[in-house]
């Protein structure tokens, strides 16, 4: 989802600064009656009146999908950096403060100039109706034109055909990560029709870098690249990216690297580190070597993607030989990549601690890692309106044959784990971006 609640986080900047950026964000959520309205014509207005600096910007990377986009676009920011570039990023949604969205030459934008920007769209606005998504967006455009970068990445919020970041005519290339049903009620309620909202980020002549494909949602993708003439770079044909023994191996247009893993877990990974290097091998005037990929690789920076929580209180609270693990899986595809990694897991027993949206059914996103767990803990997401109750998560456990229990809280749902549980074990926090958010907040 493009949308979500503001997060504050303290430890960092100055509280009153991110007190009046919080209301600013707050009272742009008002602008508009609905949070999503798909729609370019009001962005489109807006940025006119601001001079269409989106037009002035250096060149863009335009990534969409359903699973691994942001993956994809932290990959291609390290991979880039490694190599001595300035890289302006955009990605949504945060998980603790607003400025995470927003990165101006490899640092998350300061709050004072956060601030002035949104204080500069609010105003040549003038009270039009607009989306948070939008008028947020439209701030970082400006941002982007502002500060001096080599390239600018963009992830999609949402689809791609209507999305807010569609407004780049050539960008240097653009990319689409797997395609998977997600959001149904905005995009279609097949893949074919969500692939085709995705694919509307293809420009003609502009080199589409493709990732692993259902064949339906690679035949839309295929047929709108052929209308527009947009060649196509698709996984398991232009370009390939496998594990090996010592790490993984990617076969390109150019390129025929043997790689380490990437720093993100995961075997998924490896194929959204191969979107990205398909997309640097077709980025003109940019030159990366294998040690600079390999420095990249190496320092991706993308919290709650099956990451490993090493210290903070709730780390604090387990005994030896125990691990706590975190991961933003919310819709069925994400819990296949994380049960495929759970496979590997099978040293100890894995319990779960889950939250998630109402809308999804838990059942269905939680079946793929079913049988890879000992228990199941749910809980309501605080302070999201939109959250599943714990007894509806229970109740989607208890159908697939889990050992189940409510919990007011994770550190609740620890404390509970560690009374039933004798030896080691790993404890998986997992589902809503927004649970992952709260748990990294609180977790300092």
């Amino acid at each position: 989802m493009q949308e979500r609640g503001f997060r504050r986080d303290y430890s960092k900047t100055d509280a009153k600064l991110v007190s009046r950026a919080d209301a600013i964000l707050e009272r742009l959520t008002r602008l508009h009656p609905k949070a999503i309205d798909l729609s370019l014509d009001r962005i489109r207005a807006l940025m006119r009146r601001l001079g269409d600096p989106q037009d002035g910007l250096p060149p863009v990377v335009h990534v969409a999908g359903t699973n691994g986009k942001g993956s994809t676009v932290a990959t291609l920011r390290a991979c880039l950096e490694a190599a001595g570039y300035r890289v302006h990023a955009y990605t949504s949604p945060h998980l603790v403060h607003f400025n995470e969205r927003i990165r101006l030459a490899g640092t998350l934008i300061e709050e004072e100039a956060l601030i002035a920007l949104l204080d500069e769209v609010e105003r040549v606005n003038a009270g039009d109706p607009i989306t948070f998504f939008e008028i947020t967006t439209a701030a970082a455009y400006l941002a982007f034109a502002r500060a001096p970068a080599d390239i600018v990445l963009l992830e999609t919020g949402l689809g791609g055909r209507l999305d807010t970041t569609n407004l780049i005519a050539a960008p240097a290339v653009t990319a689409i990560t797997p395609v998977s049903m997600d959001h149904m009620h905005y995009l279609g309620e097949t893949r074919a029709k969500i692939a085709a909202e995705k694919a509307g980020i293809l420009k003609p002549g502009r080199p589409a870098v493709i990732g692993l494909q259902a064949p339906d949602s690679a035949a839309v993708i295929a047929a709108r690249a052929e209308e527009i003439a947009a060649p196509l770079f698709r996984f398991d044909q232009e370009w390939r990216a496998a594990p090996t023994e010592a790490g993984w191996h990617f076969e390109g247009r150019h390129w025929s690297f043997d790689l380490p893993l990437p720093a993100l877990a995961g075997r998924h990974q490896i194929d959204n580190a191969g979107t990205a290097l398909a997309v640097l091998e077709h980025l003109d005037g940019f030159e990366l070597g294998r040690d600079a990929i390999i420095a990249g690789l190496g320092r991706i920076d993308w919290p709650a993607r099956l990451q490993r929580l090493r210290r903070g209180p709730l780390v604090e609270s387990l005994p030896a030989g125990w691990e706590l693990w975190l991961d933003g899986m919310h819709n069925a595809n994400g819990a296949e990549a994380l049960a495929a990694h759970a496979e590997t897991w099978r040293d100890r027993p894995i319990h779960a601690i889950f939250g998630g949206l109402n809308t999804r059914d838990p059942a269905d996103t939680l079946r793929p890692l079913a049988q890879h767990l000992a228990s199941l803990h749910g809980l309501a997401i605080p302070g999201e309106a939109n959250s599943l109750d714990a007894a509806a998560i229970v109740a989607a456990g208890q159908s697939l044959g889990l050992q189940t229990a409510p919990a007011e809280s994770v550190a609740a749902a620890i404390t509970d784990i560690l009374r039933r549980e004798g030896g080691p074990a790993r404890i998986l926090i997992c589902g809503s971006l927004y649970l992952a958010g709260t748990v990294l907040a609180e977790n300092g």
